[in-house]
């Protein structure tokens, strides 16, 4: 016990950055037995970085917005990651209305704590019809990276070259939207390549 509590100790000492994930279904993990964010988790421990992950199944991002205080602001994260899109296509809401709430929750995070900030799109689909529908949210996501200065990471073209290169098996069992864990495998690769890019603040003021 007295061994447990001490590698415990130890491992919080280590802690030097928290990452907050908020997003909907999957980045809560809808559809995996183990979701992305589970096993970023565990990889950035060894860079020092603790993970939490306040994401909920069909939120959108009306909820980031009306739970900021709730579920980003208590914890003033070093690394805000937004998840968000294809609940918001299914809601569905307007792509006016998902690009300003992406913006109202940046602007709000950098009013308080000032993050860096990461904003991720999500799979790409087979059927070309909802892929058109779901670009649309894509590019609106890349819109608000650049015009706010936000990290982007856009995970549907990671998807599609997994698809190309390697083939194998569906990535989701069900249902298109909820990737299974395959997929969170290939998100978390990316996810975690481009959090190790991101430098300390300590660092950048050297």
């Amino acid at each position: 016990m007295c061994c447990s509590l001490d590698a415990g100790k130890r491992e919080y000492e280590m802690i030097t950055r928290r990452l907050l994930i908020r997003g909907g279904s999957m980045a809560a993990g809808k559809g995996a037995a183990e979701s992305y964010a589970s096993v970023i988790a565990r990889e950035l421990l060894t860079d020092g970085i603790e993970v939490l992950n306040r994401s909920r199944e069909g939120d959108t991002t009306f909820e980031a917005v009306w739970t900021f205080y709730e579920d980003i602001e208590p914890f003033s994260p070093d690394i805000l990651i937004l998840h968000f899109g294809i609940d918001d296509m299914y809601r569905p809401v307007y792509r006016s209305e998902f690009k300003e709430n992406l913006v109202q929750v940046v602007r709000l995070a950098r009013e308080r704590f000032e993050p860096d900030i990461l904003l991720l799109t999500s799979q790409s689909f087979a059927d070309s019809s909802v892929m058109d529908a779901a670009s649309i949210y894509y590019r609106a996501i890349r819109e608000v990276a650049v015009d706010l200065g936000c990290g982007y990471l856009p995970v549907h073209l990671r998807w599609m070259s997994h698809l190309e290169s390697k083939g194998g098996g569906p990535l989701f069992d069900d249902d298109e939207r909820y990737p299974n864990d395959e997929g969170h495998q290939i998100i978390a690769s990316a996810v975690t390549e481009k959090i190790r890019e991101i430098p300390c603040k300590t660092e950048r003021q050297r």
